[in-house]
């Protein structure tokens, strides 16, 4: 069969999912059909190696238990003390609290490397206390979304740990290479909540003084016993896994750990906690790992039928030079975060785009250096389809918390602003790779 036979599995996926089957089981029937079609009885021992190459990924072992930490993380306390903490040190400044609700996402997406999670979970905290003060619901709304996002850009992000695996890159590699990008996004997102406060400071009121604020010294001593818990915590999951003294596996091991430790150091670790967090883990993993195993079936067949000389050849055909090809595969990114989530979207597109876009001369730059950098390009891409309308997962989140005060025109108006900034800093990584790069050059490869 010709390899036009293959590229037919995208369209049968696309409307697998669109007639409404999960994403696992839309992939997994896929790749049994053109499996058995196009190899008869050997597609089994395909299928049966995938499942191998799953349960066998040592790698993967870190995904439940920085699950398990994001979870227990989510109702020990943390948060609420970060909330307070933070919000002292910057609610005076213009578009203040939505200023400190943006740190606090970093922090808490720093400590819990799950998307929903950190949306929700400072969502609930901030919208109250911002419409308080009769902030702006458009403003509301595109910070708690492109905050909650950071989940995606800033380690230990558990779409990075899947990530890794599949585009054939050190997870060490990529944690060290989102740092820079992860905080010039939330740096972005401060500076434009301030200038637009300072032009329009009716968007983002200034907190007034109170009487009751506590003094200097009690405000340093309230930041220290909020910040240097969770501090730790990173230090010990990043530091670990950054300084080569840990496999993501045994730092996600310490941070699962530490969780414990931070709950009963807060006194809010209980059995009902405890069962409600590991269910969640359950949950979550499960569907993580069977997405993940209907994925690689799917690229197994794909490549086994001839997909990726397929797509090769198309792109040949086309004439495309490297940033042609380049711009391509990530608008295709782009257009299938309106219809995949996060992992579904990785699986498919990252083992048909790597091998793609290495074949191709980037600014000198050695294969392995081009996969961080694509990897870094590609997770930037798909944070910001994560934030766009109409299919925005982060907008269906925040509808799930926010009052009825706040409409969907709020949310789609708040972010746009967000969304741009998204495509400046993408200009920015793409136009120098030393943004991605830096750090894991510094710490993996010596100077």
């Amino acid at each position: 069969m010709s390899v036009e036979f293959a590229l037919w599995m995208f369209p049968a996926l696309l409307f697998c999912l669109f007639m409404g089957f999960p994403v696992a089981f839309s992939l997994m029937g896929v790749a049994l059909v053109w499996g058995v079609i196009r190899f008869n009885e050997a597609a089994v021992a395909l299928y049966l190696a995938k499942v191998d190459d799953v349960a066998s990924n040592y790698v993967l072992g870190a995904v439940p238990l920085f699950i398990f930490m994001g979870s227990l993380l989510e109702r020990s306390g943390v948060a609420e003390r970060l909330f307070e903490a933070i919000h002292m040190w910057t609610r005076r400044l213009p578009g203040g609290l939505a200023v400190g609700t943006v740190l606090l996402c970093v922090v808490f997406a720093a400590s819990t490397g799950i998307v929903g999670a950190t949306e929700t979970v400072v969502g609930l905290l901030a919208i109250p206390v911002m419409m308080r003060y009769a902030y702006n619901k458009s403003l509301i709304s595109g910070t708690i979304c492109a905050g909650g996002s950071l989940g995606t850009i800033i380690p230990p992000s558990v779409v990075v740990v899947i990530l890794g695996p599949v585009a054939d890159v050190s997870i060490g590699d990529l944690f060290a290479g989102m740092i820079l990008p992860g905080l010039m996004l939330a740096g972005s997102y401060i500076i434009y909540i301030i200038c637009r406060c300072i032009i329009r400071p009716e968007d983002g009121p200034r907190v007034t003084a109170d009487e009751n604020d506590p003094p200097f010294m009690r405000k340093l001593t309230m930041t220290a016993t909020a910040l240097i818990p969770p501090a730790l915590l990173i230090a010990t999951v990043l530091g670990s896994i950054l300084g080569g003294l840990a496999t993501p596996t045994e730092a996600a091991g310490c941070g699962a750990v530490g969780s414990v430790i931070m709950c009963l150091c807060y006194r809010t670790l209980t059995v009902a906690v405890m069962k409600e967090a590991l269910y969640k883990t359950v949950v979550i993993t499960a569907m993580i790992l069977l997405i993940l195993i209907g994925g690689t079936m799917f690229a197994g067949v794909f490549t086994a039928a001839g997909g990726l000389i397929g797509v090769q050849q198309l792109m040949q055909a086309a004439q495309l030079n490297n940033w042609e090809t380049l711009a391509i595969l990530l608008l295709l990114a782009f257009a299938a975060g309106f219809v995949l989530d996060l992992i579904s979207l990785m699986l498919i597109v990252v083992p048909i785009a790597m091998p793609i876009i290495v074949g191709f001369p980037f600014y000198e730059l050695d294969p392995g250096s081009v996969k961080v950098w694509f990897s870094i390009c590609f997770l930037i891409m798909i944070q910001t389809s994560y934030l766009t309308p109409p299919m925005a997962p982060a907008i269906f989140y925040l509808r799930g918390i926010s009052p009825p005060e706040i409409t969907l025109m709020h949310m789609y108006k708040g972010v746009v602003p967000f969304i741009f900034l998204h495509m400046v800093v993408l200009a920015f990584v793409l136009a120098m790779p030393n943004l991605a790069l830096w750090l894991p050059t510094i710490l993996f490869r010596g100077f």
